[in-house]
């Protein structure tokens, strides 16, 4: 059964999330005693009033946030942003801020949302977390990820594998979906593009066939030894 774990922070009223952003403020709009007035007796509401940046503590970015001709978050398509297969990477061994590129070097990142443990959360709420000091990535490490296809869903498989029918077969249609976008993204070329096809494809009918994203990491192992 999956698991969902928060990794946000809770905001509260005038709280500090980064030295110099503006506070949030958190109000009633209206609240339970002035709602009386205006309903019948007996009968209360609260509406409450939240002004905050958008990119206060933990959020989604966007290119839109640095560059004025990019894409903001409501241009992303669900499927690149929600119910990804993950992989977290440890970086809270490092000599430099700076992640570079050879940290990911030996991760299968493909179609995955990267979270890279930096270990900075120790110093929420603390002078040292907004002092310039957090950890960051490289240019070259962001490209890297970005040609590996992190991030970026290439394929979706949904259904139930086959390894989990019953004695009727399917209980459901199975589908997959090839991305055309992130698949041009990551494979620019004509040749590059078809073999990145035909990878992504056997991915998800491996998946049709049971197979885990672990499994299939051990097989790619063997097979290159």
């Amino acid at each position: 059964m999956a698991r969902l774990i928060d990794l946000s922070h809770e905001i509260e009223h005038g709280m500090v999330t980064y030295r110099g952003l503006l506070a949030p403020t958190i109000s009633d709009w209206l609240s339970r005693d002035a709602s009386r007035a205006r309903y019948a007796p007996g009968t209360t509401f609260q509406m409450g009033k939240i002004e905050l940046l958008a990119n206060t503590g933990t959020y989604l970015d966007a290119p839109f946030h640095r560059y004025a001709d990019g894409k903001d978050v409501a241009g992303y398509a669900l499927e690149a942003v929600a119910d990804l297969p993950g992989i977290v990477i440890g970086a809270t061994e490092r000599r430099t801020r700076a992640l570079d590129a050879s940290r990911f070097a030996k991760h299968d990142v493909n179609g995955k949302a990267v979270l890279v443990h930096t270990g900075w959360d120790a110093h929420w709420r603390t002078e040292t977390y907004s002092a310039g000091e957090h950890p960051f990535l490289t240019r070259e490490a962001a490209e890297q990820l970005a040609s590996l296809g992190a991030r970026s869903l290439l394929g979706l498989y949904q259904g139930v594998p086959r390894t989990s029918y019953g004695a009727d077969g399917a209980p459901v249609a199975n589908k997959i979906t090839l991305f055309r976008g992130p698949l041009m993204r990551a494979y620019p070329s004509r040749d590059a593009l078809m073999r990145g096809v035909r990878e992504t494809f056997d991915h998800e009918v491996a998946h049709h066939l049971g197979i885990s994203d672990a499994r299939m990491q051990e097989l790619r192992s063997t097979a290159s030894h």
